[in-house]
């Protein structure tokens, strides 16, 4: 059996320290990585500083693996993601 075709997610995402929340289109097949992206895409270097970390998506107040996609987290369109600096400790 095949995996069956991605599907369209309009999510309503916040990136870091950004006032306004945005509608970013992303699929059942993208992962963490992807979303993160593709929200910080619209903000970063425009409202946000571009910060030199790697980007984490929080779904329901957890941390979600940059590999996990979008179908696995069990995200449903028009859900609310945060997209937030990976800051290490002590930085």
């Amino acid at each position: 059996m095949s995996e069956p075709a991605p599907q369209l997610v309009p999510l309503n995402a916040v990136f870091a320290t950004d006032f306004v929340q945005i509608l970013v289109p992303v699929t059942t097949a993208n992962t963490m990585a992807e979303v993160a992206a593709a929200v910080a895409h619209h903000v970063e270097g425009k409202r946000v500083r571009a910060l030199p970390y790697d980007k984490v998506v929080i779904y329901q107040g957890e941390r979600l693996p940059a590999d996990m996609t979008v179908a696995a987290a069990g995200i449903k369109p028009l859900d609310h993601v945060t997209v937030e600096y990976d800051v290490p400790e002590g930085s």
